[in-house]
């Protein structure tokens, strides 16, 4: 019995290594020469390995070798493009996880920096640390499906600091084309990537610091994409009575009878099923075989609401869209898996090229995980089954 399950731990770090070897071929184009070539699979290694803290020296050690200047050099001066990378990423993840139905999540992150010379660092609100703080934030865009969640898309937030102090920028290698965009704008160029690029998805969803830009949700009804957008209690939107008439979502709530609140599950959560109280309130029409709802999500406990702007086929039913809002809940645990996992705030870089190429490299070995223990899952069921 000993060896037979030797046998097996031994197949499975073959499989491992050998799906990771894979995973590096898909890549290993977008490097130029053969010494960054080599080190991105041992970056890749380091990331996905027993290291304590994955930075320059640790991976190098990992790796075998005596400094970090090489594994500094990957990130700083290599000839390749992570945005490359990045469109590699966006496909492995479509492959394994692909589905017609996924949900393209849109949200944020803090990696907590020292001093002021890290791109794009400056005190301000982190939910990380939950309260302001220095540090960089990080808009990402993850996919989820019934077959997994990983991460397709990334982009660095620089304030209005930075991109008014050229020296700065200069000095941090940020490109002389970037300009200012807030974090919504960011969020529609990543979302237009994975539109344009054909990812399937029919569903887009994030908090209220994206819902409750009107335009980025004018720009989803406008590309047809169905959405479920956390908005504040403030929010005005578009009654469902002809004219221009508008209220907030609290007083659109205000007027919803009792019988009309159903009990409904977000999902699981940590400690068992998220269950609330839901209802939903008609808006202004939509286009064609389209509407849109503010949905709203009450606590069992003290009461307490939340807002949605929703925009979808006519004939979604509010548990639709309740399975929607509860996706955005994933993201949460997809950011906790990769800084914990594979070190995506390990990193040590200070400058706009390293961050896109240590962030990058980390996603794509998150996806790595998820697709592994997918798919590992799934032999498991058919054994489960087979027996």
């Amino acid at each position: 019995m000993r060896e037979a399950n030797e046998a097996a731990d031994i197949e499975e770090v073959r499989a491992w290594a050998a799906g990771l070897d894979a995973l590096h071929a898909r890549i290993a184009g977008r490097f130029a020469r053969a010494e960054p070539r080599r080190r991105a699979l041992a970056y890749l290694r380091g990331l996905l390995g027993a290291v304590t803290r994955k930075n320059g020296w640790q991976l190098a050690e990992h790796a075998g070798e005596r400094t970090p200047d090489g594994m500094q050099r990957l990130l700083a001066t290599a000839d390749w493009n992570p945005d490359l990378v990045r469109d590699d990423l966006r496909a492995y993840v479509v492959e394994h996880l692909g589905d017609p139905q996924a949900v393209l999540v849109v949200d944020e992150t803090g990696f907590l920096k020292k001093g002021t010379t890290s791109v794009g660092v400056q005190r301000q609100y982190s939910g990380t640390a939950g309260k302001v703080d220095n540090c960089q934030l990080g808009v990402f865009l993850a996919y989820a499906s019934g077959k997994g969640r990983a991460f397709i898309d990334r982009e660095l937030y620089l304030p209005r600091c930075w991109t008014e102090d050229p020296a700065r920028c200069r000095a941090a290698r940020v490109p002389v084309e970037v300009g200012f965009r807030t974090k919504p704008q960011l969020a529609r160029v990543m979302l237009a990537r994975a539109l344009d690029a054909g990812v399937p998805a029919s569903w887009v969803t994030a908090d209220e610091a994206y819902g409750g830009d009107p335009v980025l949700r004018r720009w989803l009804e406008a590309r047809g994409v169905s959405h479920v957008l956390a908005v504040k209690a403030s929010e005005p939107l578009g009654t469902a009575t002809q004219g221009s008439a508008r209220a907030t979502a609290a007083q659109l709530v205000a007027g919803v009878p009792a019988e009309q609140w159903v009990a409904c599950s977000a999902g699981q959560g940590a400690k068992g099923r998220r269950l609330y109280d839901w209802a939903r309130v008609e808006l202004a029409p939509a286009a064609p075989e389209m509407a849109r709802w503010l949905l709203v999500r009450r606590s069992r406990r003290d009461g307490e609401l939340a807002f949605y702007a929703c925009y979808a086929p006519a004939e979604t039913s509010m548990v639709g869209l309740v399975r929607v809002a509860g996706t955005r809940w994933a993201v949460e645990e997809g950011f906790q898996q990769a800084k914990a996992e594979v070190g995506l705030d390990h990193y040590e870089v200070r400058r706009w090229p390293g961050w896109y190429r240590h962030i990058t490299l980390a996603l794509l070995a998150h996806a790595f995980l998820v697709v592994t223990r997918t798919t590992a899952a799934g032999d498991s069921a058919k054994g489960d089954a087979a027996a």
